[in-house]
């Protein structure tokens, strides 16, 4: 399995917002932190606000804050809506499968097994869980301070 950077960063951007749950986030201290690229988060944190998982607040004051709790955010649901599609391999795509032995093939069953096994493991976890599991002092860890100017 491989996650796009869309959803790599949705997850990194909810861990950062629950790290720091006190106060307004910018998509600009999130991108320092983890050194990167801003304009790929604005996009990501788009995503999550469509979805219902950060609010969005605009103006100076404002920032990107978890709109729910931790524990009502779950990673599979993330995952899902974050990933373009999980076609692991070719013949996962019917209107783009050009694979001459999938009509025939054992494996595209076994790797739909495997996906969805990798995707009901994630289900089983959520924001809070993922805060719960992580060393003490991951806050610690980003790569700048929070800024006074948390603009999105």
């Amino acid at each position: 399995m491989h996650l796009t950077l869309h959803a790599d960063y949705a997850l990194r951007v909810l861990m950062y917002l629950a790290a720091h749950p006190d106060r307004p986030t910018s998509t600009q201290e999130m991108a320092d932190a983890y050194g990167i690229s801003k304009h790929h988060l604005v996009r990501v944190v788009q995503t999550l606000g469509s979805l219902g998982h950060v609010e969005i607040r605009p103006g100076r004051a404002g920032g990107v804050l978890l709109a729910s709790p931790p524990g009502d955010i779950r990673l599979g649901a993330v995952v899902r809506a974050a990933e373009p599609d999980f076609n692991l391999v070719e013949c996962f795509d019917r209107e783009r499968n050009t694979c001459p032995i999938a009509a025939a093939c054992g494996l595209k069953g076994v790797l739909a097994e495997a996906q969805s096994a990798f995707l009901e493991t994630l289900d089983r976890y959520t924001l809070e869980d993922l805060l719960r599991r992580s060393k003490p002092g991951m806050a610690s860890l980003f790569r700048v301070s929070p800024t006074n100017d948390p603009q999105v």
